[in-house]
């Protein structure tokens, strides 16, 4: 099933400029709520041209959230606002669990059981992740009382808005429904519109060259050898780092762009999180919303660091078993959230001894940490994430002779990895230029050099990879 991706043709050349200028013409003669259903319908289709039998189940998830919403809100006095609010909670998990875990839990009970319970095979829905954390925090929004307006095409634009529908980030009603109303917003600003094109064409340079290249030693690694040495498997775990990094990051950076074209300014989800000197300072860069998220309808509410060390620390456990869990079914990633609440625990605790650690230790640290846990984040199981951690601690050798061809050119791949290890860690990062940023000829020429230059060696249209969480 083919996507309309951000790094497509189609959506660059024809979906996005004509749901640009439909959109602008319309509130140039002031049909403003049919600018905002023209956004939402753009946002359908989107969302449609990957597999349009799953619109339904959007549009269910949409208007029952949003039914609940006003029941909580508006109906404080008939209904128990608390027990509606676990309803929806509970319903819009049970939703996400059914399409996302099913299969899972079905085939655990199996290899426990020695049963044949039958799979269903289900596709999963895409972004229902993101969709369904999104509605529901706008529940527990509502709840505490701080969704102050429902309108069912905003509500409908809050969700669907292209630009984040599908990998986030994950937003707040209260963020987004005062920019869609604002008047100045109607009209095309140019400022915006530049600074749009520069950081989405820094994101598509992002995905295309740089993540699509560390792609090809990623998967050749990971999925295509039966062992590795040590050098490979450094490449291996080190190019994925990398093409997760510039991947998500392009993704965020195209996010924000697209939504800066129509004057819509996105939280921002990524700050150079290979740049942090702790986890928890990783995990106030990467994936901000989600952090935020995890943060306040997880953490927070069961206790957070309120009720003593011990909570704290199974509050912090628990919530990054969730995190992990969230990202894909499978018993790798739990471990991964597994370690990473290990590591946020152990932290409390270094912290709590006032021991400063020299910074570029730290780093070192914390750097090998990520690396290390990306290998339960990619592997297809535990095998496949064995091979490349034997590997990468010696345990095959440290025969420097290369076991495949695919690894032919490791060198090539070292000098990469340490030229991006510089960007990533030195440079400044791409909000950063974007605020900088000011429009001029040769910031014109800039971008179009970086816009063509992705274009024209972009070797495949890959799909970006939270699309799969």
């Amino acid at each position: 099933m083919k996507q309309l991706l951000f790094n497509s043709l189609e959506f660059i050349f024809l979906f996005l400029p004509v749901s640009f200028v439909v959109y602008f013409i319309l509130n140039k003669y002031k049909l403003v709520l049919f600018s905002r259903i023209w956004l939402v319908a753009c946002s359908l289709f989107f969302y449609s041209w990957w597999d349009i039998k799953y619109l339904p189940l959007l549009l269910l998830s949409i208007f029952f959230n949003f039914g609940l919403g006003i029941i909580i809100s508006k109906h404080r006095e008939r209904f128990n606002p608390f027990f509606v609010l676990l309803v929806g909670i509970s319903i819009n998990v049970l939703l996400l669990g059914y399409y996302k875990y099913y299969d899972f839990f079905i085939v655990n009970i199996n290899d426990i059981f020695s049963s044949d319970l039958n799979l269903i095979n289900v596709i999963l829905p895409l972004g229902i992740s993101f969709f369904t954390f999104t509605q529901i925090a706008f529940l527990v929004d509502a709840y505490k009382k701080e969704v102050k307006e429902f309108d069912i095409v905003n509500y409908m634009l809050f969700v669907t808005y292209f630009p984040h529908l599908i990998a986030g980030p994950i937003l707040h009603h209260k963020e987004m429904m005062p920019q869609f109303a604002s008047l100045k917003n109607k009209f095309i600003n140019y400022k915006n519109v530049s600074r749009g094109l520069f950081i989405f064409s820094i994101g598509l340079f992002k995905k295309v060259i740089i993540a699509d290249t560390f792609a090809g030693w990623a998967s050749y690694g990971f999925d295509k050898t039966s062992s590795l040495n040590f050098y490979e498997s450094w490449a291996t775990s080190l190019s994925y780092t990398f093409q997760l990094y510039y991947d998500f990051s392009g993704y965020t950076d195209m996010a924000i762009g697209i939504a800066l074209l129509f004057n819509i300014k996105l939280p921002n989800n990524f700050n150079s999180p290979y740049k942090a000197l702790n986890i928890q300072d990783f995990w106030r860069r990467w994936h901000m919303t989600l952090s935020r998220f995890l943060r306040d309808y997880i953490y927070i509410p069961m206790g957070g660091n309120r009720k003593g060390l011990y909570r704290t620390y199974t509050n912090l456990l628990i919530t990054f078993i969730i995190g992990g869990i969230w990202h894909g079914a499978g018993w790798t990633f739990l471990f991964w959230g597994f370690l990473h609440g290990i590591a946020l625990v152990l932290h409390r605790i270094w912290s709590g001894l006032h021991i400063k650690m020299n910074k570029v230790i730290a780093w070192f640290i914390t750097f090998n940490f990520i690396n290390i846990t990306w290998v339960f984040f990619r592997a297809k199981d535990w095998d496949h994430a064995i091979k490349v951690l034997n590997g990468m601690f010696g345990l095959t050798g440290l025969s420097m002779s290369i076991s495949d061809n695919a690894f032919a050119n490791l060198p090539y791949a070292f000098l990469l990895i340490l030229l991006f290890l510089f960007v990533v860690t030195i440079t400044k990062n791409s909000i950063e230029l974007m605020d900088e940023f000011k429009p001029s000829i040769r910031s014109a020429i800039v971008i179009s050099i970086i816009f063509v230059v992705s274009v024209l060696l972009s070797q495949k249209v890959s799909e970006f990879l939270y699309f799969n969480f």
